[in-house]
């Protein structure tokens, strides 16, 4: 056998997920962790799960090692610069430590870019050549492609400021993207209305433990009628809509891709997003880009991940990326 497979790992603010990805872009196996805690401890714990489960000999099947993880990077050294919603990675020269432990090539990428090339190898990237993908979830992140390439840019799009008067973000910046249209900010806001006697049905949530609330349980109760769910998905829809607008005017893309656990909510929160920049951005760029979900859903940015090993030797297949 020789080394037709990659891990590809994606480690979000909420979860760490881990996958043996095939060279042909088949997830063989996964597993799926929360990333809280010791990261790195937890990561390397995932790998040795994949090898010995899969069965494989590192030296012998496995062609690397691929990270996407949430913040800023510094690629030459391996480690994370700054990551708003997992401070606990920074610093950490993760390439170094797997490379030590592991023995085989390791690569390191943004989070978001990374799920963007897995689209483009794999998903619904495939048919453009110039897109923008947005990860929805605990924060906003960015990857963008270009002429078919994964631009080697750090695309922190869900720190745009979109209100020049907002609040403080956890990046330093004021007023950013995230701040409004994440999953922290559409919690904070409903824990925010209960905690001052708002009437909805998710007061009987999480046995009355209002910290325990998710965005899961926000959605499901919008579809259940509830006023409060509903405006708090409908608020950072618009919210990111301008986000989105301002990605339209500015790249005018064929499309914009989206990911994330958030689009699960996607006839509330990602409609009421997408009338919202329609009303913002020029009528003719408005009306060529497609606004879509990614085909690859959580693989996306494992799939990524491994592609970012299979294209250091030129074996990223299907496309030229």
């Amino acid at each position: 056998m020789s080394k037709n497979y990659a891990i590809g790992i994606d480690v979000g603010g909420t979860n760490l997920r881990a996958a043996l990805i095939s060279s042909a872009g088949e997830v063989i196996k996964k597993v799926k962790e929360p990333s809280s805690g010791n990261v790195l401890g937890t990561l390397q714990n995932a790998v040795k799960s994949l090898y010995a489960d899969a069965g494989l000999d590192p030296q012998r099947d496995v062609a690397g090692i691929g990270i996407g993880i949430a913040g800023l990077l510094d690629r030459k050294k391996g480690i994370v610069l700054l990551s708003p919603n997992l401070h606990s990675v920074e610093g950490i020269d993760f390439v170094e430590a797997l490379h030590k432990q592991f023995s085989v090539p390791v690569f390191i990428e943004n989070d978001a870019n990374a799920a963007a090339l897995g689209e483009k190898w794999m998903g619904a990237g495939r048919e453009f050549n110039n897109f923008v993908l947005l990860t929805l979830g605990t924060g906003i992140g960015g990857g963008i492609v270009y002429e078919k390439k994964l631009a080697n840019i750090s695309a922190e799009l869900g720190h745009m400021s979109i209100n020049a008067d907002g609040e403080k973000c956890p990046c330093g910046n004021y007023g950013c993207l995230e701040l409004y249209a994440a999953a922290n900010a559409i919690n904070t806001k409903v824990v925010a209305a209960l905690g001052k006697g708002a009437e909805s049905i998710l007061k009987e949530c999480c046995k009355g433990n209002l910290y325990k609330i998710t965005p899961e349980d926000i959605y499901r109760s919008a579809l259940e009628g509830d006023n409060l769910a509903r405006e708090a998905l409908k608020d950072a829809g618009r919210y990111l809509g301008v986000g989105l607008a301002n990605i339209i005017n500015i790249m005018s893309p064929e499309a914009i891709i989206l990911t994330g656990g958030l689009i699960g909510a996607w006839n509330i929160y990602v409609q009421e997003a997408i009338r919202e920049a329609s009303r913002r951005t020029f009528k003719a760029l408005s009306d060529a880009v497609r606004i879509i979900p990614s085909s690859l859903g959580d693989d996306a940015g494992t799939i990524g991940s491994a592609g970012l090993v299979f294209a250091a030797s030129g074996r990223l297949t299907g496309q030229d990326i």
